[in-house]
């Protein structure tokens, strides 16, 4: 199992900017089309400077996969652990998740797959800090159920689909775009919500906005309708 190495002080700046540029080649060749040459050229670097932050592409990978699993634990995780409302509970693991997928144009997200290349040992590491994620929104769809909440869906075919979707998102989402990051990942909110929940439930947060009025053509009549009662 690779055990990186870590160093105190202010290499911890350069270690960081070795895992954001590997995270941008990973996602832009793939992970086993990469070779520790082109990080280290990215880098300006030599591979035995390389070397001396990571023992191997594997515990480069590891470090940032973890470090993506460390953001959603403190950023996610524990703050909705502490909202008892499941339905609002719902809404900003969405929503936060959502914001983290897409910082640094969602590398780190678009990592997940990768793990498979990672020794057993540091692959289930990993796959078992997933689950907790996975189990959490599914417990919280559960409570939505037993609560008859939510629509007539599989708790575990909404969780995979939701964290697919909030996955996939640094896929299509540019920075420069039109929308912020925290406006997209609100109207995903309200997406993932207005599908899950039943109609009588509180799933949008702010109401629907209402069609202007169509402005007659000048000239037109009005039809009038007389009542049948």
């Amino acid at each position: 199992m690779p055990r990186a190495r870590v160093p105190t002080g202010p290499p911890l700046s350069r270690r960081a900017e070795i895992c954001r540029t590997a995270a941008q080649i990973f996602r832009e060749r793939g992970y086993d089309a990469t070779s520790v040459s082109d990080i280290a050229r990215a880098l300006g670097i030599t591979k035995a400077g390389l070397y001396h932050y990571f023992e191997s592409k594997e515990a480069l990978l590891f470090e940032i996969t973890a470090y993506g699993l460390d953001r959603v634990r403190d950023d996610v995780i524990v703050p909705v652990r502490a909202v008892r409302d499941p339905e609002e509970r719902l809404r900003q693991l969405v929503v936060r998740h959502a914001c983290i997928a897409t910082n640094g144009r969602g590398a780190v997200a678009q990592l997940v797959d990768e793990v498979r290349a990672l020794p057993p040992g540091n692959r289930r590491q990993l796959e078992e800090r997933m689950r907790a994620y996975f189990d959490l929104v599914r417990g919280t769809l559960r409570e939505l159920n037993a609560a008859g909440r939510l629509r007539d869906v599989d708790p575990t075919v909404a969780t995979f689909s939701l964290i697919g979707a909030i996955l996939w998102l640094p896929r299509w989402f540019r920075q420069s775009g039109r929308l912020t990051q925290e406006q997209v990942a609100e109207q995903i909110a309200d997406i993932a919500l207005g599908g899950l929940l039943r109609e009588n439930g509180t799933a949008r947060r702010t109401p629907a906005r209402r069609a202007a009025p169509r402005r007659r053509p000048a000239g037109s009549r009005r039809t009038k309708v007389r009542s049948t009662k």
